[in-house]
């Protein structure tokens, strides 16, 4: 049996061309996989519909995306363009972790090539998210598969405030981030567990504190996993400020998929933020959440 991998060829949009964002990693990352014999074929997402949407996003909000009426000020916070690319991206990508959640059900195992859109809150858009993905598939499963217990596992190097902020009065979704504290954004929401890390923490300080949160949350129980598996926590990457090396990621990742694969609990893994100085680095690091799932298929 194969790992599902999600992935759109369109979530490659145009940007700007001086962006920190590295749009083109989509893409790259999509061939490694293949190249690397990780999958073979890609599930192709649909667009997410509104209706899915709108359990997590504002109508106004979601219309002001789709008709590319965002204010200047607005679109300056997400940090892209709102054109028409992005806005078929920002549906697609949305769509592709709404599907690998569907398949995470089926397989017990999926990932989406894109997703972990963590910045994204209620009614606006930042730090290079427009939709929240995870908050939306998370959204989606408790109202339609009727899932009741969901872990929302955050290891990006910034802390998912827009989670934290969307499901902050909701019992059924547990929000957990594990980030450098003196990172963006500069004023933290309240996470069900924040575990704020110091700058240049390196690999078995940061293993060692994983895991002890791991054994805390396998006592709940829970019926479902998101694990956003940013890589911007690397000792080299642009906007992180924590020291792990590749192999550190490559266990953190095998700890967090190898617990919850054990107890049988679905798990539908999306990247997360990366902006390694080396952009084939990047595609390696991030390559390692689907290699790691893939080892359990």
């Amino acid at each position: 049996m194969e790992l599902p991998v999600v992935n759109h060829p369109e979530y490659v949009a145009k940007i700007n061309e001086n962006s920190v964002f590295p749009i083109k990693k989509f893409s790259s990352l999509a061939d490694y996989l293949l190249k690397n014999k990780v999958v073979k074929n890609f599930y192709i997402p649909k667009k997410c519909s509104i209706e899915t949407l709108s359990k997590s996003h504002s109508l106004n909000y979601i219309n002001h995306i789709k008709n590319q009426t965002l204010d200047k000020k607005s679109e300056t916070k997400i940090g892209f363009p709102i054109n028409s690319s992005v806005v078929k991206r920002s549906f697609l990508a949305t769509g592709g972790t709404v599907l690998a959640s569907k398949l995470a059900l089926d397989y017990k195992l999926a990932c989406n090539t894109a997703g972990g859109s963590h910045h994204a809150s209620y009614d606006y858009g930042a730090g290079y998210c427009v939709f929240n993905d995870v908050a939306v598939a998370a959204n989606y499963l408790k109202f339609k598969k009727k899932i009741k217990n969901i872990l929302i596992l955050d290891l990006d190097v910034h802390q998912g405030n827009g989670n934290s902020e969307i499901f902050k009065n909701d019992k059924n979704i547990f929000t957990f981030s594990m980030h450098c504290k003196s990172n963006y954004p500069a004023k933290k929401s309240k996470s069900d567990l924040d575990i704020e890390l110091e700058d240049k923490l390196e690999d078995e300080e940061y293993l060692k504190i994983l895991k002890k949160n791991i054994i805390y949350l396998n006592k709940i129980n829970f019926d479902f996993v998101f694990y956003i598996a940013g890589v911007d926590v690397h000792y080299d990457d642009k906007l992180g400020k924590l020291k792990l090396t590749d192999n550190g990621i490559d266990r953190r990742d095998r700890i967090v998929i190898e617990n919850f694969f054990s107890k049988k609990t679905p798990l539908c893994g999306v990247l997360g933020g990366g902006y390694n100085k080396s952009f084939s680095k990047l595609i390696e690091l991030h390559a390692s959440l689907h290699k790691n799932c893939a080892a359990f298929i």
